[in-house]
């Protein structure tokens, strides 16, 4: 009780936000691009501690939901394979690709299997060494380390039924280019589990080159109200830097053995983020000496791309639109029968907007 006491005092709460109302002296938009703010930030009713002219908007901050659609369908293809199994994390299972989700391919027979982490899908390889196991590698630098040091186990084990079909990215490309798109933004709340591996100072080249206010935060409501107010007393000094609110896990440098994990087996590489196309670095590939572990290497039909269904997921992750902006939002697209990528997952702005604002 002791840290929800710390972290969710109502009277801390009232504090922060009259002195937000206080010092909010203009309008004010500020992007979260972390999936877990995203999510904290509606569970805990925080726009509605805030006054109008300070706007909270989503960016790319859900891994799930800029899986692009041919990781999927290559997945799916793998999965049917006649010796192939399939490992993924359980909230890829209902995310559309072309013409299925991975569900559905087991659904139809393919060996499709839930884990939760590299590791897990490592020992499946072990266990079956009959059967070629290809692990589903998405997500940020925060889960980037666990499957670099993965295969760097398979590797010095000898292990040679273990693949991995990679869809890992890396956060600050994806917020460079959604200012040099036009997103009208005053700052960002910086993603604080990713700055917990890279330290706050990836982001420093945000207040040097954009002039915006950056800070880094933890996911309980003090915290992300203290940002915003850090990010308003910015924004009125016209001091733009990165400041860390997140302290009790972040630090300038970050976690440097997790970074030296991911520079070891992984170099930096263009790669396609589901509604945002493909980004220039942005992206993490193996290494030559682990290359022989890239599931790319299994020749797969993919489908030609799907026309576009209405759901318009792109606009949403770049910031400029709300999910209730979607005429497919909670009528044809729920997450139940999800139409977009960015309902699927519980960190996807749609899925978080249904949640806690459907009823509005």
């Amino acid at each position: 009780m002791k840290y929800v006491d710390e972290f969710r005092n109502r009277r801390h709460i009232a504090v922060l936000a009259e002195l937000i109302a206080k010092e909010a002296t203009r309008d004010y938009t500020f992007m979260e691009v972390c999936g877990g703010h995203t999510a904290a930030i509606h569970r805990f009713g925080i726009p509605s501690l805030l006054p109008p002219h300070v706007r909270l908007i989503s960016g790319p901050g859900c891994p799930v939901c800029v899986t692009s659609a041919r990781h999927i369908d290559a997945l799916t293809a793998l999965a049917s394979g006649e010796d192939m199994t399939v490992a993924l994390f359980g909230d890829l299972m209902r995310v559309p690709g072309t013409l299925m989700t991975p569900a559905e391919a087991r659904a139809e027979g393919a060996d499709v299997r839930l884990v939760l982490s590299a590791h897990e899908a490592l020992e499946l390889a072990r266990l079956n060494p009959e059967r070629k196991v290809v692990f589903s590698a998405i997500g940020f630098e925060t889960t980037a380390p666990g499957t670099a040091v993965t295969v760097m186990q398979a590797y010095s084990e000898g292990i040679d039924n273990f693949f991995v079909l990679n869809a890992h990215k890396v956060m600050p490309p994806a917020m460079e280019v959604i200012l040099r798109e036009g997103t009208q933004i005053d700052g960002f709340i910086c993603p604080g589990h990713v700055a917990v591996i890279t330290g706050s100072a990836a982001f420093e080249f945000i207040p040097r080159k954009y002039g915006l206010a950056c800070v880094v935060t933890g996911f309980e409501p003090t915290d992300i109200l203290s940002a915003v107010m850090m990010l308003i007393r910015q924004v009125n000094r016209s001091r733009p830097s990165v400041e860390i609110q997140y302290r009790r896990a972040v630090s300038v440098a970050g976690n440097i053995k997790a970074q030296g994990y991911m520079n070891e087996v992984f170099e930096p590489a263009d790669v396609e983020w589901r509604g945002l196309g493909v980004i220039p670095l942005s992206g993490l590939r193996l290494r030559d000496t682990y290359r022989h572990f890239d599931a790319a290497v299994f020749p797969v039909y993919l489908p030609e791309s799907a026309r576009p269904n209405g759901c318009i997921c792109g606009d949403i992750l770049r910031g400029v639109s709300r999910p209730p902006d979607c005429e497919l939002f909670a009528s044809l697209c729920t997450p139940d029968h999800p139409e977009g990528a960015c309902m699927v997952s519980d960190e996807g702005s749609c899925n978080t907007w249904y949640k806690y604002h459907s009823h509005e």
